[in-house]
């Protein structure tokens, strides 16, 4: 049998989840799938993030993803206007191939979203 990867699902740290979960709908525009109270699923599109509640802020200022996706450039404009891009993280062709930008979260969580230059 051949080895196929399918999905992967961050699991992001969160400081208050109640919070975590009105940012995500406000600003990023996710929808809570499951609120367990110290463990968060929210969901855009076919996109998962999972929140792990934690009292440790170092943690969630140390963490980070990277989520690959098309309309780079219109998502950059909707989180502009949400105010979440971060000041380092303007969208930008990087020399790597990838035309990236980034925001932080609620919690300190960094989240780089990036479409390959020419697609």
């Amino acid at each position: 049998m051949t080895i196929e990867f399918t999905k992967a699902i961050p699991v992001l740290a969160s400081l208050n989840i109640e919070a975590t979960e009105k940012f995500y709908q406000e600003k990023l525009g996710f929808e809570a799938v499951n609120n367990y109270g110290n463990y968060l699923i929210m969901q855009r599109q076919e996109l998962m993030f999972h929140f792990q509640l934690t009292d440790d802020k170092y943690i969630a200022e140390n963490t980070s993803c990277y989520v690959y996706v098309t309309g780079v450039d219109e998502l950059y404009a909707e989180y502009e206007v949400a105010q979440v891009v971060h000041p380092n993280g303007k969208l930008a062709n990087q020399f790597y191939g990838l035309r990236e930008f980034s925001i932080l979260d609620g919690d300190g969580n960094l989240i780089k979203f990036g479409q390959l230059i020419g697609e």
